[in-house]
């Protein structure tokens, strides 16, 4: 065996790369694993413009364009399901690899599809590839990522999906003035092109170190960590810490070893997640599972799979008008799903998430109204509710992206401990794609059956209750290190979450 373990015992700083250069490599490997997220924002955001011209080429119902438009999410629960064993057996890399290459084939067939089934087809093949991408893009990240900026690196892949709904938005824009049966096709079709880049990309990036730790491969995972760490000592610091939360003794420090009691292919730890957790588990699960139904079930994909649609409703009657307008949303969800990352390691996770919900609560009680006022004074034009319509949607999408957008998927990817993560986080995933399927696949009915008002006053209600969630359940991670953020859990008491808010600032402030 090499020596080069003993070193890692002791402070090595001669010829440390500068900081700068370290952070730019993390910086790099957050934005290559993220890439997938744009394919998959791509994918959410045509749709919303390409089913106005799928409906009427294929002589399409309500029932069955509601079913293709949330279905992918339903279909996703297979990548998402498969993802946390997948990444434990291949790698976290080539699983985003996988997630690539479903995206290509699913892109292609759902642009040379002729019927409703051949499409279906090709939503089922790339719903498997969101699966994947959802769950690995922000574990990858997250195991990569410095204490001192995990929250920033980590909300990539929410900023990169956001960015693919906005190109998706501006590609129906473009392609709306083909041909009505050529027009859709290359909305959906363009999207495989991404996914040859991203394959090509993602095998210069270095594997996950917390994974190769896992596999007893040391020497490895410390030449990522010196690279991703801001000094020497800090990677050092960090392979001793995961060492430990994997239960690798302190004297093992060579280069490859074999892992004691090695789970790292899946077994226990179901288990340990679900059968008998242990207090702290059990909560972090809470935490998870509850933050991502919040996410999904206070109705942001309706907005984004819809927004045409609820345009019309508002008042806004031609087809280039509702584009343009949801080419609007798509601006305005992206600046500020930006800044909401430059926030989230400045503030913390728990004050983003609680502002957050409470604007999408206001946001989405004013719209309900306004809807409301419009629905029931039919062929009159009050041009006051239609601006007030139109300045909630983006007020809502501006105040999600502000927090409950990007914090979900750092948060859900951060608090588990690292032999549970994988799997644990592809729980959050299946329940956050499930409930943005119930959404897709009901929002039309939801609308005739509640009226579109009351189903966003729906919406505003379970906000409501989310914030209650959040201020309740959530305690704060920020700048805590991964292998210690278990410790927070397990309490539900006020008192706790203050200690808690207090460590995490006091972490930061020293780094």
């Amino acid at each position: 065996m090499s020596s080069s373990g003993e070193e890692r015992g002791v402070v090595v700083a001669e010829s440390e790369p500068p900081r700068g250069n370290r952070s730019r490599f993390a910086f790099a490997c957050a934005i290559l694993a993220s890439m997938t997220s744009i394919i998959l924002g791509y994918d959410i955001g045509v749709m919303s413009g390409a089913a106005i011209f799928i409906k009427d080429d294929l002589k399409l119902s309500d029932v069955q364009l509601e079913i293709l438009m949330g279905i992918l999410n339903i279909y996703s629960l297979i990548g998402s399901g498969a993802a946390g064993r997948t990444s434990d057996w291949i790698g976290r890399r080539y699983t985003i690899v996988l997630a690539g290459f479903f995206f290509f084939c699913g892109a292609l067939l759902m642009g040379f599809a002729t019927n409703y089934p051949f499409i279906m087809v090709g939503r089922f093949v790339a719903g498997i590839g969101v699966g994947y991408a959802m769950m690995i893009a922000p574990v990858y990240t997250t195991e990569v990522a410095p204490a001192s900026s995990r929250g920033f690196l980590s909300s990539f892949p929410e900023i990169f999906i956001n960015i693919g709904i906005l190109l998706g938005y501006v590609s129906n824009y473009f392609f709306a003035k083909l041909p009505e049966h050529i027009g859709w096709r290359f909305m959906l079709g363009i999207g495989a092109v991404p996914s040859v880049f991203l394959a090509i990309g993602v095998l210069a990036m270095p594997e996950s170190p917390r994974w190769l730790v896992m596999q007893g491969r040391l020497g490895d995972a410390f030449k990522v960590l010196d690279k991703t760490s801001n000094t020497k000592e800090e990677a050092i610091s960090r392979l001793n810490d995961i060492k430990r939360a994997v239960g690798i003794p302190d004297d093992m420090t060579d280069d490859v070893i074999v892992v004691p009691n090695k789970k790292s292919a899946g077994k226990g730890v179901w288990k340990d997640l679900l059968v008998r957790p242990i207090p702290s588990v059990r909560h972090i699960l809470i935490a998870c599972l509850g933050i991502h139904f919040s996410q999904q079930a206070s109705g942001i994909d309706a907005v984004v799979l819809y927004s045409p649609t609820i345009f019309s409703r508002a008042g806004l009657k031609s087809k280039n008008d509702q584009l343009l307008a949801t080419v609007a949303v798509g601006v305005v969800k992206t600046l500020f799903i930006v800044v909401g990352t430059c926030l989230v390691d400045r503030f913390g996770r728990r004050a983003l998430l609680l502002t957050s919900m409470g604007g999408m609560f206001f946001s989405l009680t004013a719209l309900g109204t306004s809807l409301t006022v419009i629905d029931r004074n039919p062929g009159q034009t009050l041009k006051w509710a239609i601006g007030l319509a139109v300045t909630t949607v983006m007020t809502f999408v501006a105040t999600f992206s502000l927090g409950a957008g990007p914090v979900t998927w750092v948060y859900a990817s951060e608090i588990f401990p690292v032999r549970l993560r994988a799997q644990g986080a592809s729980l959050g995933v299946m329940l956050n794609r499930l409930m943005s399927g119930i959404i897709g696949m009901t929002f039309l009915s939801l609308s005739k059956g509640l009226t579109i008002g009351g189903t966003f006053l729906l919406f505003a209600g379970v906000a409501a209750a989310a914030w209650v969630f959040f201020f309740t359940f959530l305690p704060e991670t920020r700048g805590v290190p991964l292998e210690e953020i278990e410790s927070l859990f397990g309490s539900y008491s006020a008192n706790k979450k203050n200690n808690v808010m207090s460590k995490g600032k006091q972490v930061v402030d020293e780094q």
